[in-house]
């Protein structure tokens, strides 16, 4: 038998647990094999608001990772690696909750890195309750800087010697970042010869296992017109132009840069028009995710590349505004479970 996928439960207070607690509901051949991570109070109150009046299903409590393969259909199997003294409100930021939320994903990371787990699937949790937690989670900007500082602990390395890139992925766009969560003024400095030939390098070993074959990379140019010949700056003739070259002489099938504006549409693959390339290079944070997330935010999957573990998470945060009304759609986190277990 395979090893179990852990799902974190994400921000106690965000629409993390209910999400969960539909995708069991609703998708029991996707959630087949998983199990969640995380406060065992938590995850009965998100059943009860998902189940409304009706009779929810039940929690199974693991104590052994054995435990899993027992645990009946119809049935929410958790494993209470992180607990509340007392449930924090909905939608309303806390240390607390933030310092939950940073507890399950270190269970699950390190789970993995073990070899415990096959995969694990993240629900959001909150940057400005992760901050609030204090140490040591409040060094880290979100999930991604999270697990590769654990990897990279684990390996014996330094987090300079751990890169990872995130790449965004729905049914009709897949797109890798060069940069995350940085100012865009630092996104723009973070642009050189190094950062992005390697991401080049990263998304061809991701994605060639996943393809069958090497992926059609395109790279988006920094500027406008992807600097339209040095007209509105030089970054593609000095920075990226030449990364792109060095890529391509190591094999790696890529071209580019091309102009932001346009490269996103060409890659996109839809039932009226075959995608030219199977992935985009985006230089920064917004660049690369506007589009994707505008295609299909619902279906949207955030992997995290690099590591050598599978995380794979949906393509939203989370939304305080509608937590526990029972309103958040499980559709993402579903698509993120399905990725994970393409992927492990």
């Amino acid at each position: 038998m395979k090893l179990p996928i852990a799902i974190t439960l994400g921000d106690p207070a965000g629409v993390g647990p209910e999400i969960i607690a539909k995708a069991f509901r609703d998708a029991p051949d996707v959630t087949e094999g998983c199990f969640v991570v995380g406060d065992v109070g938590v995850v009965r109150r998100a059943l009860q608001v998902v189940y409304g009046g009706g009779l929810p299903l039940p929690v199974a409590v693991l104590d052994d990772m054995g435990d899993i393969v027992l645990v009946p259909p119809n049935c929410v199997p958790v494993w209470p690696a992180a607990t509340l003294t007392i449930l924090p409100p909905y939608g309303r930021l806390s240390a607390e909750a933030g310092r939950l939320a940073a507890e399950c994903v270190v269970w699950a990371t390190r789970a993995a890195l073990r070899g415990d787990i096959r995969a694990m699937v993240t629900a959001p949790l909150n940057k400005a309750a992760l901050s609030l937690a204090g140490l040591p989670h409040d060094g880290f900007p979100g999930h991604t800087e999270m697990l590769q500082a654990l990897s990279a602990e684990h390996a014996g390395r330094c987090v300079a010697q751990m890169p990872v890139r995130m790449m965004l992925a729905n049914d009709e766009l897949r797109v890798i970042l060069v940069s995350i969560h940085l100012s865009l003024k630092a996104a723009i400095d973070a642009v050189n010869f190094e950062s992005v030939l390697q991401t080049i390098r990263i998304t061809q070993k991701a994605l060639t296992p996943v393809l069958g074959r090497p992926p059609r990379i395109a790279v988006a140019g920094l500027n406008p017109h992807a600097g339209e010949l040095g007209l509105f700056g030089r970054e593609e003739i000095d920075t990226i132009g030449p990364a792109i070259a060095a890529a391509s002489a190591e094999g790696i099938v890529v071209s580019g840069p091309f102009a932001p504006d346009s490269v996103f549409m060409r890659a996109r693959n839809s039932a009226n028009h075959i995608g030219e390339f199977d992935v985009v290079v985006a230089m920064y944070h917004d660049q690369g995710l506007i589009p994707v997330k505008y295609l299909g935010m619902e279906q949207g999957v955030n992997v995290t590349l690099g590591l050598p573990l599978v995380r794979t998470s949906p393509d939203h945060g989370t939304a305080f505004d509608i937590a526990g009304t029972g309103l958040a759609d499980a559709t993402s986190l579903i698509a993120a479970i399905r990725m994970a277990k393409q992927l492990s």
